[in-house]
């Protein structure tokens, strides 16, 4: 018997190609996300279950979905499912890793580059039609990225592809990590990077970028007092997750211009409220959450997401799993 399989947003055609040669494939194809409720509904007698990082995927979920096997997050992120109630059911997880590191490492140097040469307020300057002497000695003066001190928080698969990217730009390279490790230490001889403690990386900095994974650890690990640690006029980046900068403290420190910038791609709440006070800031860069968001890793992704959801239904373990402990239940 083919086994049922909900998706809860179309993902890439390449993926849903190999998932419709092996499964009942069932997709959700409205554009705004299904419910808690409505994804209990879809995916009841479902063995398979592919999700994005917007589904709550909680103790409830799992609960109700009594016939599933596996899920197959479409993302490297996985904080949106209760991992310890999916293991304890016997349900396998996987993600999609490596596939979007330098994707998202590019994204993170293209939010470093806007909010340093303040691009975004110089195009609405243009199209708003105030541009009316051709060269002015200070006008939208920016921050020189060339010889500045970079600080990296996190030095994984991403930290260290923003890390690379860096070094031709004579940066100096400051990181915090975890552990210390051979890839970290080829890090620090490759590219003269500095490991540091939390406080002496954020007190050095001219521009400091987030990557890594949220955590009870990481919730809000930046807030009012690493802000004001900062100095003056310095550049905030995050292509992480949202809630690992209090939002409210970093409001404040724009507005107060003790940052120069930052550059956001993850927010608090996804999508941004309409009524948040970042929209009324001029030194700060938006970008609705698209890391990854080139067309060959978002194919490359749903492809890889499909493989692992197959090799979880076929009864072999997938490449990507993240809870290696069911396979001992």
């Amino acid at each position: 018997m083919t086994e049922r399989v909900f998706v809860t947003r179309k993902i890439p055609e390449k993926g849903l190609k190999l998932l419709k040669d092996e499964v009942e494939l069932h997709i959700w194809k409205e554009e705004f996300p299904p419910t808690k409720e409505e994804i209990i509904r879809q995916a009841k007698d479902s063995s398979g279950l592919i999700t994005l990082l917007s589904d709550s995927i909680d103790a409830e979920v799992i609960d109700k979905l009594s016939d599933l096997k596996i899920i197959s997050q479409y993302a490297v992120g996985y904080d949106n499912i209760d991992i310890e109630k999916a293991t304890e059911k016997k349900i396998m997880v996987t993600n999609t890793p490596g596939v979007l590191t330098e994707t998202t490492a590019d994204l993170t140097w293209a939010l470093i580059f806007a909010a340093s040469r303040r691009i975004v307020e110089a195009d609405r300057y243009v199209r708003n039609k105030r541009w009316e002497v051709a060269w002015s000695p200070e006008l939208l003066l920016g921050k020189d990225i060339y010889g500045a001190t970079l600080g990296i928080i996190g030095l994984g698969r991403i930290g260290t592809a923003v890390a690379k990217r860096a070094k031709g730009f004579s940066m100096d390279i400051l990181y915090t990590t975890r552990s210390v490790s051979k890839k970290t230490k080829l890090v620090e001889r490759e590219l003269n990077a500095t490991r540091c403690n939390l406080d002496n990386l954020l007190e050095k900095s001219d521009i400091v970028t987030i990557h890594v994974p949220l955590t009870e650890e990481t919730y809000n690990m930046i807030g009012s007092r690493e802000l004001s640690l900062m100095p003056k006029g310095s550049i905030i980046v995050n292509t992480s997750r949202g809630p690992i900068i209090n939002q409210d403290a970093l409001i404040t420190k724009l507005s107060e211009n003790h940052l120069f910038a930052a550059g956001l791609d993850v927010f608090q709440n996804e999508p941004l409220e309409t009524d948040s006070k970042l929209l009324q800031l001029e030194n700060v860069v938006l970008a609705p959450h698209i890391g990854s968001a080139s067309i060959a890793t978002r194919e490359k992704m749903s492809t890889i997401c499909a493989q692992n959801l197959i090799q979880g239904l076929h009864g072999e373990t997938p490449e990507n799993l993240v809870n290696p402990d069911v396979l001992d239940m």
